[in-house]
């Protein structure tokens, strides 16, 4: 009788990496706007229907995030900052003074990298100094959490969950950390995705985009919330937006999988 191939151990020990590999990045199907959609809406950040939710990536940036909260005050707007810890605890006072004009503080991690590695002690205790630095400038313990990038790994699940944070990803953005951008095409590119019940992505700092991009956003902002307007949707924060701000269940690998969806996470 002909025997197959042999199988040597190396290949019996790739199989538990690749477990654990999967394990770990599969979750971050849920960057698929998609997948987010039909799955996990409260994940997408989709609240009332007459409502759409304005929030702000990466900041505080003295340089720039005090323009944007003047400009929201012209507009009558308060949105959701999601904030990295090593900003917060460079600039407190502009993270306080976020704070102190009525806008509500979020989580952005603790500093703006890509996860590609297992590593859950290390999401937990930069998680847990995020939470600390946003909650002493806020006056108040945070709610909700989005990871850079939007790459949601099976550890910073686990390290939201322990901090007591409700993750929030988005359903519409304005692609404006890109070089080139305009106020038109971060416009443009809002206006594809919005829609009732939807959360807005932008960045009120170039921290981890192109150099003085932020000022595309700043520009575009007026329209931006114009839109909602005569669209019929009111413009305000996530705590105003109607999300469950209880704990969702993760996203596993094998759900992930089976909605048809490619495991490979965003490279912006």
């Amino acid at each position: 009788m002909r025997q197959g191939p042999a199988v040597g151990p190396a290949v019996y020990a790739a199989v538990p990496v690749a477990a654990v590999a999967l394990a770990h990045i599969g979750p971050a199907a849920t960057w698929l706007p998609e997948l987010r959609r039909r799955l996990f809406p409260g994940l997408a950040g989709q609240g009332r229907p007459d409502h759409v939710a304005l929030t702000f990536d990466d900041g505080p940036d003295p340089a720039s995030t005090p323009r944007f909260l003047d400009a929201l005050d012209e507009l009558g707007v308060r949105a959701t900052f999601f904030l990295l810890g090593e900003n917060v605890v460079r600039h407190p006072a502009t993270a306080r003074e976020l704070a102190r004009r009525g806008h509500e503080l979020a989580v952005h991690g603790w500093a703006h990298d890509r996860p590609w590695l297992p590593s859950p002690a290390r999401d937990a205790y930069e998680l847990l100094r995020a939470v600390r630095a946003v909650g002493e400038a806020a006056g108040r313990a945070p709610r909700w959490y989005r990871p850079p990038y939007g790459i949601l790994t099976s550890g910073r699940w686990a390290a939201a969950r322990r901090a007591g944070l409700r993750p929030v990803l988005w359903t519409a953005w304005g692609k404006d950390w890109r070089p080139n951008t305009t106020p038109a095409s971060v416009r443009a590119t809002v206006a594809a995705d919005l829609r009732g019940g939807g959360t807005v992505l932008l960045h009120d700092t170039d921290h981890a985009s192109a150099p003085g991009s932020w000022q595309a956003t700043l520009g575009a902002l007026p329209g931006v919330v114009r839109d909602c307007r005569e669209a019929g949707l009111t413009v305000g924060s996530l705590g105003d937006h109607g999300v469950d701000p209880g704990r969702p269940r993760q996203p596993s690998a094998d759900r992930t999988a089976r909605a048809g969806t490619s495991l490979q996470p965003p490279a912006t």
